[in-house]
């Protein structure tokens, strides 16, 4: 079978290099996260107007946590705006720094104990002591109290809050980036050559001039669209194959 070809495809361009430097650092934030849940009872019954208070008891991430954290909902809503819901907050009590940065995430658990009417910030807000952040819309009061929502099982109101405070961060230098992503060498041309001088593996032939050479259908066919449409229409019959080439080389 005797075949023209104008050329096989230049190799691509060589991929650049990576970028080295003598000495780096990486900064790691460290997050300390924590969870807390707030069961009240008797929900329906709360006699608060629109406006006042219920707070839960403060909670830290730990016993040797200096940051007090604590929630507060109106069952009533905050102010005119929001008579319609629940408002919900995440306050810091006590602090032993000039501000902490959180982000926090609130859900009501409902009779089977999942998460429901999930809400978060969309960031890490900024709290100084005496602060809070929350949302003054969490959840429409006909909502919560209607039974047909499992949401008040026996009438308790379970929230659940995660709270994920920043804390330092810490920089981690002395070791050089250059032996850190040492880039190995790149062997595929010879393995390449390999396959080309062993004929173990290959699965066809190429006659040139009285001329032999053992090669692979798979990267002939990778490298010329000639072989690619050859090898998939006319030859698939066949596990080994012999081509007679006239090669024409254009200048």
């Amino acid at each position: 079978m005797a075949v023209l070809c104008r050329g096989i495809s230049p190799p691509p361009p060589a991929e650049p290099s990576v970028p080295m430097a003598e000495s780096g650092c990486y900064t790691q934030v460290k997050v300390v996260k924590f969870s807390y849940i707030w069961t009240i009872n008797n929900f329906s019954y709360s006699r608060e107007e629109m406006g006042e208070v219920l707070k839960s008891s403060t909670f830290s991430a730990g016993a040797n946590d200096k940051l007090k954290w604590c929630l507060r909902i109106n069952p009533k809503g905050l102010d005119e705006e929001s008579k319609e819901y629940l408002s919900l907050y995440l306050l810091l009590v006590s602090c032993n720094k000039n501000e902490v940065r959180a982000k926090f995430k609130f859900s009501i658990l409902n009779a089977r104990r999942e998460e429901t009417k999930a809400m978060e910030s969309q960031r890490a807000y900024r709290f100084v002591q005496g602060k809070d952040w929350g949302f003054k819309k969490f959840i429409r009061r006909d909502f919560l109290l209607d039974e047909a929502n499992g949401l008040l099982p026996d009438d308790k109101l379970t929230l659940y809050c995660e709270v994920s405070v920043v804390a330092d961060s810490v920089n981690i230098s002395g070791q050089t980036c250059a032996i850190q992503f040492k880039v190995p060498e790149c062997h595929l041309p010879d393995d390449i050559g390999e396959l080309f001088e062993d004929q173990k593996f290959s699965d066809v032939i190429l006659r040139v001039n009285g001329r032999e050479f053992f090669a692979h259908k798979a990267i002939l066919a990778a490298r010329s669209p000639v072989f690619a449409a050859m090898f998939e229409h006319d030859m698939e019959e066949k596990s080994r194959i012999e081509l007679k080439l006239l090669i024409w080389m254009l200048m």
